[in-house]
């Protein structure tokens, strides 16, 4: 016949009712997306997807890749954002520690003399008292889910970090490549005003000959020196344009290499990119994904808030040897043992828990309103970015129309004023018309790379690792 102790009938039914613990924690459901289900406008060159590509694929020139692999290695944001994530991660694992019991080993002794008038035996005396033990330290029955929803929240709020580290990283990205290309574009520009600064000195010296010789006016010499004064201001400031680029891409980068780097790649450092569909943000954006964890975090917490309510029970106990003499501490007979639990029910608490579970119910509400709104940001970023892209490529393409034709007035007007049939100043107007096209052009071109960089933000492009659990 199988027979089973008491005891341990009563330990394993109590080990199934914790096991069973039931949870207050409201059922998460994910709020609906307050965003139309397709963009108001799409790209129409479309050969990838940010949901499809790396970063590394994005970005086309290699040297800008390797200015990025520095800056994610360097960067002191992002160093800062990696300590946050440590440090929830840390925090999550303090929190998951309740829902375990605490074994401690404990030693101690105690030797003391009692007077006479103090001992049951009307003599003085020493007495000693040595014990060795390992104790269970108030371990709380988690039956209502108090201890599991707290860790579910701190569970959450990591994960949350970990997704907010993921949004700064690809901001870096991004604004690298936008720095990259703002120096880039100075250093195209300043080469510009140079090229053109070396034209009109020429020009300068060729006026004053001919202003020597009776051929042209003072007139025509005032015009071509204000022409050469102002080529003289525009390489200063495109030169001070150039050096602040190249601070401002120092700092993001933090190896202090930038100023010294190379020109880049003429052709275009980044390719083109379709956008997708809105519901594709949900799971692209880690901004989003931080909220939504966040949203989670508030929902735990209205399970332990609502757990408070309910008794607490906590066990602590201990099992060892005690004894007189140390010599006989681990000597047969010496066992001793302690059980102590404990029940704690609310009666009266001024209302303190029913104010701590509004708290909560309205945190969650404005973790509900943070997750729509970051959805809507999301999506307003994402259309105002293609909106961005689309324009700027067809401005870019009317821009070089228009530096080829000023081109061709120039060649005009140089030969009809070089022919004594227009006046210099329809010369120099055709200078002054060729040189802004040119440095529309080359700004133009700048800046729709830096929407495509913009938009590849915009729609969380670059990090395909899914966030991983928590040891």
């Amino acid at each position: 016949m199988n027979r089973h102790h008491p005891m341990s009938k009563a330990a394993l039914s109590l080990i199934a009712i914790v096991l069973a613990g039931c949870s207050f924690a409201p059922t998460y459901d994910r709020p609906a997306a307050p965003i139309p289900s397709a963009w108001s406008a799409a790209s129409a060159a479309a050969p990838a997807s940010a949901a499809s590509l790396d970063w590394k694929d994005f970005v086309t020139d290699e040297r800008l890749r390797s200015r990025i692999d520095t800056a994610l290695a360097n960067n002191r944001d992002l160093r800062q954002a990696l300590l946050n994530v440590q440090a929830a991660r840390a925090a999550y694992r303090v929190q998951r520690a309740d829902q375990l019991p605490g074994l401690e080993l404990q030693a101690g002794g105690n030797r003391q003399r009692l007077p006479a008038d103090l001992n049951g035996t009307g003599a003085a005396a020493v007495q000693s008292n040595y014990q060795l033990s390992a104790g269970l330290m108030a371990f709380e029955l988690d039956l209502f889910g108090r201890v599991r929803s707290l860790s579910e929240a701190a569970q959450m709020e990591y994960l949350a970090t970990e997704e907010a580290t993921r949004s700064v990283q690809i901001s870096l990205i991004a604004e690298v490549i936008q720095a990259s290309l703002a120096q880039d574009s100075a250093r195209q520009r300043q080469a510009l005003a140079l090229r053109t600064l070396q034209a009109r000195e020429k020009e300068w010296q060729l006026v004053s000959e001919r202003r020597k010789t009776g051929t042209a006016s003072r007139l025509d010499e005032q015009e071509a020196q204000g022409l050469l004064e102002l080529a003289r201001a525009d390489v200063e400031r495109f030169e001070r344009e150039l050096r602040q680029a190249g601070n401002a891409l120092d700092w993001l980068v933090g190896d202090g290499a930038v100023q010294a780097a190379a020109e880049l790649s003429a052709t275009p450092m980044v390719q083109e990119i379709g956008a997708g569909l809105p519901s594709d943000l949900l799971v692209q954006r880690p901004d989003i994904r931080a909220a939504e964890y966040q949203l989670r975090s508030r929902n735990a917490s209205i399970g332990a808030a609502r757990a408070a309510f309910f008794p607490r029970i906590s066990l602590t106990g201990s099992y060892g040897s005690a004894s007189a003499e140390l010599s006989d501490l681990f000597a047969g007979g010496q066992r001793s043992w302690s059980f102590m639990p404990q029940l704690s029910l609310p009666i009266f608490d001024g209302g303190r828990n029913r104010a701590n579970l509004e708290i909560a119910q309205l945190r969650k509400d404005m973790a509900v309103a943070a997750y729509e709104r970051s959805i809507q940001t999301a999506f307003r970023e994402v259309s105002d970015a293609l909106a961005a892209v689309e324009t700027l490529r067809r401005e870019e393409l009317a821009r070089q129309r228009l530096v080829q034709t000023s081109a061709s007035t120039l060649k005009l007007a140089e030969l009809r004023y070089r022919a004594g049939v227009d006046s210099h100043l329809r010369y120099l107007d055709a200078q002054r018309t060729d040189f802004a096209q040119q440095m529309a052009l080359i700004e133009i071109s700048a800046q729709r790379q830096m929407a495509l960089a913009t938009l590849f933000k915009a729609l969380g492009g670059g990090w395909q690792a899914s966030p991983g659990a928590p040891g």
